[in-house]
């Protein structure tokens, strides 16, 4: 025989215990209000809640909380920009190649260590929960063109990249770049989007352009580089 459940019972959002206790209270704060021939709207109201509570098994008031909890949607950071270097082509993209040289300009960044030659570990500088460790896998290198990675599945901050490298009039680099991060609509997601917000969006739009000063600073010997021998 099939078995049948009221539909009302699938959204009820309270346990046994809760649901006698409110029966209780609900029929105690009736009595009194009934038995002291008193009509205070406010306390007929509180009884007729907690009965309601109590035979229905379901709470409004926790399931408004739990749906708007559930509608909080993280901020996403994408970003679009580019940035003219005085440099070769060649040199910028063994630079921007070298994903360890990345926290050397991106100022967000804690470090990026390459793996192997497609995967690497990232690690986001947040503040008040230390470190965010993920890793990406390069998904396409077309040598002195294009650079491009995304984050490996699972991982606890979806990110991707992709990075055009093109010769200008003036001999010099064009790096467009596009770069986003992205977090889990979950627990961590939830904590992790208070970092990603338009401020934190500016720094790493700031961390990308500071990659010119960066890089155009003779004083400085760029790892993975190798300086011309007519450069001073």
């Amino acid at each position: 025989m099939t078995q049948t459940t009221l539909s009302s019972d699938k959204q009820a959002n309270l346990g046994e215990g809760e649901r006698a206790l409110s029966a209780i209270a609900g029929s105690l704060l009736l009595y009194f209000v009934t038995k002291k021939h008193k009509k205070e709207s406010l306390l007929l109201l509180g009884a007729g809640y907690l009965l309601y509570r109590g035979l229905s098994g379901k709470c409004p008031v926790s399931a408004a909380l739990r749906s708007n909890h559930h509608q909080v949607k993280p901020y996403n950071v994408n970003i679009r920009t580019h940035v003219i270097v005085n440099r070769s082509r060649a040199d910028v993209y063994a630079f921007w190649r070298r994903l360890e040289n990345w926290p050397l300009f991106m100022r967000h960044l804690e470090n990026v260590d390459e793996l192997d030659g497609a995967t690497s570990a990232w690690r986001l500088k947040v503040p008040g929960m230390g470190g965010v460790r993920w890793e990406a896998r390069i998904v396409k290198e077309e040598k002195n063109s294009e650079l491009s990675w995304h984050s490996v599945p699972g991982a606890v901050i979806e990110t991707t990249a992709k990075i055009n490298f093109s010769d200008t009039a003036a001999d010099a680099t064009r790096v467009d770049v596009m770069l986003s991060y992205r977090v889990p609509n979950d627990a961590i997601g939830e904590r992790l989007s208070r970092m990603l917000t338009p401020a934190f969006r500016e720094k790493v739009y700031e961390d990308i352009h500071n990659f010119k000063h960066y890089f155009e600073d003779e004083t400085i010997s760029a790892p993975g580089v190798t300086r011309h021998a007519e450069e001073k």
